[in-house]
């Protein structure tokens, strides 16, 4: 089954890619400023910022290739060069993002992943950031012909609708179904707290039910586990302890641990298969895989969105100590940002007299040495 491609105008994203080393994978476009979306963003879609995530076989050679034509896109970690990067992406959700990059007149935000941690992630949602952002419509926009990621592709939204089903009722509407399934990466993730939008699922959602359907129908008509009744947008599944045992033993690696480990006592080693039939005859069976999910994405969004901190504050900025590195002219049509990297909202959304918690604290080595952050809440993107 091959992952369905979504039928929108892609040549100006291309333009963009023209931009980048060649040498990807697979590259696709997402977000708000390539699908509508309800809410506050509704209607501004050529002013949103194109987003772009790049997979690719080799991540040093890549951001070397990189270096040398759009320098200006890295903070000052491009003083450190292409290995240094690379150990960086590796932290967290394994993508290194370069943002607020004027190209072809947009604003665009790009990240790189490497092929293999991308197939982990479809797989096993070891971090569920990359996986959940292509459970949800996404513009392909280039893909080789690699048959290990177009398995883990279809893999991916496989075990995002068995998981949805563990959360749904017996008897629910399309829409519910993708409401759920869209909400997956957003479980515990603190950003949905602090400065995003608490409508946003719902936004993404609405506006977008075909796509949804472009993505899910093939999955849905061949699945043993549900009655879909396309002409009516309802769906029936068996919600018998056995039933709900089936899906969770097709649910992704990480998620059964995680699961695992929240049902399991401390201490004691018990089979993961005996666990999740404790968990299959659990009333709250699709709360604990709620919980599980919360687990994976709340580590992962921390971890990236501190990162986010060093591999965006000063990129596109001209420092002389660092654009005195650069031997290699910028990309005419694609150059850094010269204005800092601005601060998320403190909060908002939290309510008036609310504390913020103790800043975020990481260590990440570099050439050598390490960098310790302390990050306060409101820098987070």
């Amino acid at each position: 089954m091959a992952l369905p491609v979504l039928s929108s105008s892609g040549v100006k994203f291309r333009r963009v890619l023209a931009h980048f080393p060649q040498e990807l994978s697979l590259a696709f476009a997402y977000g708000s400023g390539v699908f509508r979306q309800a809410g506050a963003s509704a209607g501004h879609g050529e002013d949103n910022m194109l987003d772009f995530v790049f997979a690719v076989d080799d991540s040093v050679t890549w951001h070397m290739m990189n270096l040398r034509k759009n320098r200006s896109h890295y903070s000052f970690l491009k003083v450190f060069g292409p290995k240094q990067i690379s150990s960086i992406q590796s932290y967290g959700a394994g993508i290194y993002y370069n943002t607020l990059v004027p190209c072809n007149g947009r604003v665009i935000k790009y990240g790189v992943i490497s092929t293999d941690t991308l197939i982990d992630d479809l797989l096993h949602w070891k971090t569920l950031y990359v996986a959940g952002r292509l459970q949800k419509p996404v513009k392909i926009l280039t893909q080789n012909e690699n048959s290990k990621l177009q398995a883990a592709l279809v893999s991916n939204l496989r075990s995002a609708v068995t998981a949805a089903f563990l959360m749904l009722p017996e008897s629910f509407s399309e829409e519910d179904l993708y409401m759920q399934i869209a909400g997956l990466s957003y479980s515990g993730d603190f950003r949905m707290v602090i400065g995003e939008d608490r409508w946003k699922v719902q936004n993404i959602v609405k506006p977008n039910v075909p796509h949804f359907q472009k993505l899910y129908s093939n999955i849905l008509r061949d699945s043993p586990q549900v009655v879909y009744k396309h002409h009516l947008g309802r769906l029936e599944i068996d919600k018998s302890p056995e039933g709900q045992f089936t899906q969770l033993m097709t649910l992704p690696r990480t998620l059964q641990q995680k699961i695992t480990s929240l049902v399991g006592p401390p201490g004691k080693n018990r089979d993961v298969e005996e666990i999740l039939l404790q968990v299959a005859h659990d009333p709250d069976c699709g709360l604990v895989v709620h919980q599980g999910i919360s687990g994976i994405v709340r580590s992962s969004s921390i971890v990236q969105s501190a990162k986010t901190v060093l591999t965006a504050v000063g990129a596109g900025q001209h420092s002389p100590a660092v654009d005195s590195e650069s031997s290699t002219e910028p990309n005419p049509g694609c150059v850094g940002l010269s204005r800092p990297f601005p601060l998320a909202p403190a909060a908002a959304p939290i309510g008036a007299g609310a504390a913020l918690p103790p800043p975020f604290h990481m260590e990440i080595p570099v050439s050598g040495s390490k960098i310790n952050l302390a990050v306060p809440w409101c820098f987070f993107p």
